[in-house]
């Protein structure tokens, strides 16, 4: 498959071309080939990075910095990794911020496509009112890192392998093996509504 960026021309006006062949049909295969893709991405150096138009992934931290939060314009945070032992977090209530929160446990076992439908409405929401979205969880690279993929896929129309080349050039991630397999089945399944 031959890959364009699909990054909107105002967020990045000279897209590299790039070729990049994945067979997703073989689930085991796929798996260790979309791994190899998602090492080449970017090393992290910061506790959020803004991987789409108004669009960051970011770590536990970044979303308790209030300086850092409103340096960004961050009007709506999803965290990745919420618990129910502590709701939602006192920081917000003196910002314009709206949290959703999502209890998912970062294990191979854990069926993180339950999520992925509400968490891109979220996230297309906030950002079709013009928000910023701040999506995290306790280091940024898989929980968080899942649902912003499963975002492009489902709402921005992107194949797999265009959203993790999206996402990978700006911030490194690397969801678990079992939400690898999520995403391969989801964009199966997108793959089949569209044929």
């Amino acid at each position: 498959m031959s890959y364009r960026s699909k990054l909107p021309a105002s967020w990045n006006d000279q897209p590299a071309a790039r070729q990049v062949m994945i067979d997703l049909s073989s689930p085991g295969l796929a798996v260790f080939e979309l791994e190899r893709l998602l090492f080449t991405g970017r090393a992290i150096i910061s506790h959020a990075d803004e991987v789409w138009p108004r669009l960051y992934v970011g770590d536990q931290q970044s979303a308790e910095n209030k300086s850092d939060l409103s340096r960004h314009r961050i009007t709506h945070v999803l965290n990745a990794a919420h618990s129910r032992r502590r709701g939602r977090p006192d920081i917000y209530e003196d910002m314009a911020v709206t949290y959703m929160g999502v209890e998912a446990r970062d294990a191979c076992d854990y069926d993180m496509s339950a999520n992925f439908r509400s968490a891109a409405d979220f996230i297309h929401a906030a950002l079709s009112r013009g928000g910023t979205v701040l999506v995290h969880c306790h280091v940024g690279v898989s929980r968080s890192a899942t649902l912003v993929l499963a975002y492009l896929m489902l709402k921005q129309n992107l194949t797999l392998v265009e959203a993790i080349c999206a996402v990978k050039d700006n911030r490194g991630v690397i969801p678990n093996r079992g939400f690898l397999r999520q995403l391969i089945r989801l964009n199966q399944q997108l793959f089949d509504k569209r044929s």
